[in-house]
């Protein structure tokens, strides 16, 4: 059937399937005992066992909490942190780059203006994509000079492609975007760190998003690679174990600049919506999608591709679409300062904030470690990550990093939750708290957080 027969989604939930859970949950993996969500939500995430409803499975049981190193030394510090930056200036993600960077700058610039014992260096690098490898050149230089600390890739594929040197040169890496579930039982000595959940998690919500909204048949077009191929997978899982169907799944290398074969295969299937986990490639799929005849509304998006696209489309293309992307709401403060310190680093004006959260606390947490170890070595600081996210050691809570460096030099254990979320931190690295936030397009082709 043409694609034109492409339904719109409606309100009423489909063949009794479940809805969403409640805002600022807790990971399934944590293993813990919350009560199933009964409400649809705008952000969601999965608690204890089963929290996206009673036809989803759960993502199982992470890993334990690291053992923890106790209480840190009391006493002044004086230390210099350098910190590298592997975020995609060029390439399939390069509009993320803006508001990671820019995260990354803002955490610098409060770190060195507390004044507690450590100042941050930061050098800003590009980690580009496989295509353009600009990470080959990127990671040996950041090495050489001695940074301590490597805080990316934002891609998935493209941390898979250097960690392992970064891991041998004993450097912490934190990583603010990487969201493919291979990476918590990646062998990283315990030095790879990721402030964004896994795909675990953005799949079930997405997948539950999808069948709340009516939505039978699903088709997808996804990006061959450990990003795209792990989120597929958790989507596919939780669509059809919320009773729905995904009658056609195709996918595309990285590079490819046609999308037609797959595009009319997927709607050979007759979907009612398509589910695009793409990148960049976005910007030639959805005109392929509209010269089809497809019900834009009918799209569904992930965070390697989310973006505002109010200069890139014409008025309403994408209004009604959906989409998700990691991280809760940011405080107006917060937006504020970053859209400042982007504009006097870049003279340009920052219209994403897709991870810029992440990246702030990644440097956040690794500057409290090191003073909790009160060393810039690697290996060191990585055995304080855990407590000081609050994964170990039942530490007293603090949201500044002025605050809680203040009482690491005290002697104090401490618990920091920043603005990308609680994170806590499990013994494989991975935040076991965060939101998925739900974003939907208005005539602007701009995206509205759903709260």
């Amino acid at each position: 059937m043409s694609s034109s027969t492409l339904r719109k989604r409606t309100s009423v939930t489909a063949r009794g399937i479940a809805v969403l859970a409640a805002s600022s949950l807790i990971l399934a993996a944590c293993g813990g005992d919350g009560d199933d969500g009964d409400d649809e939500t705008p952000d969601a995430a999965a608690e204890g066992d089963d929290a996206t409803g009673d036809d989803t499975e759960s993502t199982g049981d992470a890993p334990a909490a690291a053992e923890d190193p106790g209480a840190p030394e009391a006493g002044e510090r004086d230390l210099v942190l350098k910190v590298g930056t592997v975020l995609p200036q060029t390439g399939a993600l390069a509009f993320l780059g803006p508001p990671e960077e820019a995260g990354a700058l803002m955490a610098a610039k409060d770190i060195n203006e507390a004044d507690v014992g450590i100042q941050i260096e930061l050098t800003l690098g590009d980690s580009g994509d496989p295509d353009n490898r600009a990470y080959a050149t990127t990671v040996p230089q950041l090495l050489n000079a001695d940074n301590s600390v490597i805080i990316g890739a934002a891609s998935s594929g493209v941390s898979k492609l250097f960690i392992d040197e970064v891991v041998a040169a004993d450097t912490l890496m934190i990583s603010p975007a990487n969201t493919a579930p291979e990476f918590t039982d990646w062998p990283d000595n315990g030095l790879y760190w990721r402030t964004a959940p896994s795909d675990l998690l953005q799949g079930e919500v997405l997948g539950n998003l999808i069948a709340s909204d009516g939505v039978v048949n699903l088709g997808i077009l996804y990006l061959n690679d450990a990003y795209g191929t792990g989120l597929e997978a958790q989507l596919t899982t939780t669509f059809e174990n919320a009773n729905g169907t995904v009658v056609a799944s195709e996918s595309y290398n990285a590079g490819d600049t046609t999308f037609d074969a797959q595009i009319s295969s997927i709607l050979a299937a007759d979907p009612d919506a398509l589910a695009l986990i793409t990148f960049e490639e976005i910007k030639t799929i959805i005109p392929a999608l509209e010269s089809a005849g497809v019900d834009m509304s009918s799209l569904y998006f992930v965070d390697g591709n989310i973006a505002d696209f109010s200069e890139d489309f014409d008025p309403g293309t994408l209004e009604g679409s959906k989409g998700t992307t990691p991280g809760p709401a940011l405080e107006d403060d917060f937006r504020t300062e970053l859209v400042a310190g982007w504009e006097e680093h870049s003279g340009e004006e920052l219209v994403d904030f897709n991870y810029a959260a992440e990246t702030y606390d990644a440097i956040i947490l690794a500057a409290l470690s090191a003073l909790a170890a009160n060393s810039i070595e690697g290996p060191d600081m990585a055995t304080w990550m855990g407590q000081v996210s609050g994964g170990t050691g039942d530490g007293e809570k603090f949201t500044t990093f002025a605050d809680a460096a203040a009482a690491i030099i005290e002697g104090t254990v401490v618990d920091y939750d920043g603005p990308s979320g609680p994170i806590t931190f499990n013994a494989a690295g991975d935040p076991t708290e965060a939101t998925i936030g739900i974003f939907q397009y208005d005539e602007n082709n701009s995206l509205v957080r759903q709260n």
